[in-house]
């Protein structure tokens, strides 16, 4: 793949974190528990992707099918950790940790796939991170009342790993939108058994509550999630982990744009900070 279609590719992993950044901003209008809210974002979903999938699901092995079924219980265990872990310590701790894949998905790849990493590719993921930490540094508060959700939070990132590590072994075979509605099912069945035994049966019983997790289905999970397994079938997993970590860098724009969270220069140089590992970290691929 030449250089020119990396690029577009990682700018479609950029378009992707886009629309998984706006999950936060659902999940704080619903007016539904957090386990049932992510529930109903993985339920809405189905049926508006299955006119999309219906002819190539006849055509999915079924070892396929099961792989991609534990894809979505690594996405719906990803989800029920990130919102109890709100429950333990704060917001940005949470997205901080939360954000931290490449610590699953570059060992896996080591150690599992044999996978070589450049300097520069080591050097650019770390600087990454460092970027991250400074631009969060203001708002995160490590302490040991918070020590419990911070252990939920990072066990939330190890979950996203698996799931897009699973993801990028099917992807060759199967579209991306097959996947997110097959995974659907392990995801949505997982969360629903957590919804009932943690917060009961939940539902929305107004349009007002239906909204936000319409807004969920459709961009956080088809066009966020269908959109980053997707890339993850053109750009390399461990490539795709780095990038991840600039969610909080759209998040944090949001914040501002949308609630008028005011910026601090220490975050723009973190953001800064956090442009410069991408790039350093892509240049191998």
């Amino acid at each position: 793949m030449n250089n020119e279609s990396i690029n577009k590719y990682i700018f479609y992993t950029i378009l992707a974190i886009c629309f998984l950044a706006t999950g936060g901003i659902f999940v704080k209008l619903s007016s539904l528990p957090p386990i049932a809210t992510g529930f109903y974002r993985i339920l809405f979903s189905i049926p508006l992707l299955y006119p999309f999938v219906k002819d190539e699901m006849k055509k999915i092995e079924f070892k396929n099918i099961i792989l991609i079924i534990l894809a979505g219980i690594f996405l719906a265990l990803d989800l029920i950790f990130w919102n109890i872990s709100f429950s333990f310590t704060t917001v940005a701790n949470a997205n901080l940790l939360a954000n931290l894949v490449p610590f699953t998905i570059i060992p896996l790849s080591y150690f599992i796939y044999k996978k070589k990493f450049s300097i520069s590719f080591i050097l650019g993921g770390i600087i990454t991170i460092v970027g991250l930490i400074v631009l969060m540094s203001g708002k995160i508060n490590p302490t040991l009342e918070n020590y419990k959700g911070d252990i939920l939070a990072f066990i939330t990132s190890i979950f996203y790993g698996l799931f897009l590590l699973t993801v990028s072994k099917i992807r060759e075979k199967v579209s991306a939108l097959s996947i997110i509605f097959i995974s659907g099912f392990g995801g949505g069945i997982t969360l629903f058994l957590t919804m009932l035994l943690k917060e009961g049966v939940q539902y929305p019983h107004s349009l007002s509550e239906l909204y936000p997790l319409l807004g969920l289905a459709l961009i956080s999970q088809i066009f966020g999630q269908g959109l980053l397994s997707y890339t993850v079938g053109k750009v390399d997993v461990n490539l795709s982990s780095i990038i991840v970590l600039a969610q909080p860098i759209i998040a944090t724009l949001y914040s501002y744009f949308l609630f008028s969270e005011v910026l601090s220069l220490q975050e723009f140089f973190g953001m800064g900070i956090i442009l410069i590992g991408i790039y350093i970290a892509k240049k191998n691929f």
